[in-house]
């Protein structure tokens, strides 16, 4: 859960600096709402735009910084409503949904998390004339966002023994999950199928970008809002606190060798150009890890058994056990994981990492004892009951399992972009945008 709590509480800051949607919408302003992009089966309407442009302007202004003009502006904020849009399509296609008692719950999370409760949380926002029910449904689109990246990107994701070997040798002083990076970073894109040409030419944009970052007649936050195509730039390109393990492989080598302040070389990898600025280090502290022992049954789906078959066969061994069924009985007779189920379904003890990430958030939020409800990740259909957990202290297995996170996280992060770039690719978009748009 702790990537969904990020996303919601970076949000929840976001929206206490931006004003309420349609707040001063006049009937006028309803019946000249137009689409300004048709994306896929759906459109992008001229209001969601305009709305989306002043919560980011307001965003910059509060880090000291002018917006750009609308000329680099705009552009920037519509390709991230249809990245958006493109990722809500797909993971609705997938049967991907948010009901309310998940977001309840997520938002309870945020409130706790900002020291009140829910019916505060609800006040403040009113107070500071945001629209409490659009904030809400946010929220339900952000953590759909999660559930598709995960399913998506994370579970194609296969780290290797050998490939942790390679790292401990390779960079033993760098698997330090005590110290973190604040890291500032804007990319030059490349397309797919770049031609040498392409290349030069955005290796020429970025080595000019550089050189303005160095020369800071503009600041580094200013220049990734006007000239960076990744993910973070509206945000100035702020990645936020990362450890090692969530720097991404291409340039984590460099991160680790830079002190503050300093911007990077111009450095290439398959999605573009990179610039890093390291804006800060700190450190921390994590001596033991949390290790689980968790059971459980597997029923993937077949030519023959659908996938609602699957979690309905799930949902009546859950109701058997409920009645005093054996676990282990069960696993043995139905499991689909033949190594476990001779076992019971027993998984023995595990660390932070050995299991897939789908099966072990669950894992990691299930009380001991508790049975999960039917849960899916990449090989089928799971019912999971924690056994026990405890505290292990290993240097060994604790610089492994970082060893494998950090691997993780850095697939992650190249993976995310060149999925997204691909879905951006193959989907179909037709921007309408002109000059009637925000004064341009």
């Amino acid at each position: 859960m702790t990537d969904i709590r990020a996303i919601l509480t970076a949000l929840l800051l976001a929206a206490l600096m931006w004003p309420a949607a349609g707040s001063a919408q006049t009937t006028d302003d309803v019946t000249l709402d137009r689409i300004v992009a048709v994306v896929e089966d759906d459109v992008i309407m001229e209001s969601e735009l305009n709305y989306r442009l002043d919560q980011i302007r307001q965003q910059i202004r509060s880090r000291g910084n002018q917006p750009p003009p609308d000329s680099v502006l705009v552009p920037q904020v519509m390709e991230r409503l249809v990245i958006e849009r493109l990722q809500l399509q797909r993971a609705a296609g997938m049967g991907i949904r948010i009901d309310d008692i998940a977001l309840n719950e997520a938002m309870e999370n945020i409130a706790r998390e900002n020291r009140m409760s829910l019916p505060r949380f609800r006040e403040l926002l009113v107070a500071e004339g945001i629209d409490f029910q659009r904030f809400r449904e946010q929220i339900r689109d952000e953590m759909a966002i999660s559930q598709l990246r995960r399913r998506q990107v994370d579970n194609r994701i296969q780290v290797s023994e050998q490939e942790i070997d390679d790292l401990i040798a390779s960079e033993s002083g760098a698997i330090d999950q005590d110290v973190e990076y604040r890291i500032s970073h804007i990319l030059i894109p490349l397309a797919e199928g770049a031609t040498p040409a392409d290349i030069q030419e955005a290796r020429e944009r970025a080595e000019s970008v550089r050189r303005l970052a160095l020369e800071e007649e503009r600041s580094f936050s200013e220049l990734a809002v006007s000239e960076s195509g990744g993910q973070q730039a509206l945000e100035g390109g702020d990645l936020g606190w990362r450890s090692a393990a969530q720097v991404p492989t291409v340039f984590a080598r460099n991160v680790v060798l830079m002190r503050e302040g300093d911007v990077s070389e111009v450095i290439r990898s398959p999605s573009g150009f990179h610039i890093v600025k390291l804006e800060g280090r700190r450190g921390g502290e994590r001596a033991r890890i949390t290790q689980t022992h968790a059971r459980h049954i597997l029923i993937s789906p077949t030519a023959v058994l659908s996938d609602e078959r699957a979690r309905e066969r799930l949902e009546s061994l859950r109701r058997r056990i409920a009645m005093g069924d054996a676990f282990e009985d069960l696993a043995r007779a139905h499991s689909d994981d033949r190594g476990s189920a001779m076992r019971g379904g027993d998984l023995g003890w595990s660390d932070p990492g050995d299991l897939v990430p789908a099966f072990e958030e669950v894992i990691n939020n299930l009380p001991p004892g508790e049975i999960s409800e039917p849960f899916r990740t990449q090989f089928g259909w799971h019912i999971a009951e924690v056994l026990d957990r405890r505290e292990h202290d290993s240097s060994r297995q604790l610089m492994r399992a970082q060893a494998r996170e950090i691997i993780r996280d850095r697939k992650r992060e190249d993976e995310t972009e060149l999925w997204l770039r691909r879905l951006r690719d193959e989907s179909y978009v037709e921007l309408r945008l002109d000059t009637r748009i925000s004064g341009l």
